[in-house]
């Protein structure tokens, strides 16, 4: 990869000399790890009356702050003990992940194979 190049720019094919575009690449905020944008989902700050929400923004364009999480219980959980969103979406006070945890373990529930079914 070509450092040099600003991120979502293109660079070229050290091989054939071809431009080829390069993909936006963000941390998730449960493991750490650099990934594509795209594997990830953006999640945002709501804020209600006495409580912060921190929401999944499926479009990628809610307006303000967002950061990125694998939709993984594991990284979400890390995320949660690590403190991660307070910190990351620098928020301060109470903060609710009841709409991101239901998200997260939704679509975890509907990506993992089914059970094998009882059979004589």
């Amino acid at each position: 990869m070509n450092h040099s190049t600003p991120p979502g720019g293109t660079s070229h094919d050290e091989a054939s000399g071809a431009p080829v575009r390069v993909r936006p690449v963000r941390t998730c905020i449960g493991c750490r790890e650099r990934v594509d944008k795209s594997d990830l989902v953006r999640v945002v700050a709501i804020r209600g009356e006495a409580i912060i929400f921190v929401s999944p923004d499926l479009r990628g364009a809610a307006p303000g702050r967002g950061a990125h999480l694998h939709l993984d219980v594991a990284c979400l959980e890390r995320a949660t003990q690590r403190k991660a969103f307070a910190r990351a979406l620098r928020l301060e006070g109470p903060v609710d992940i009841g709409p991101l945890d239901a998200y997260v373990r939704g679509s975890t529930r509907q990506t993992q194979p089914a059970p094998p079914t009882g059979g004589a």
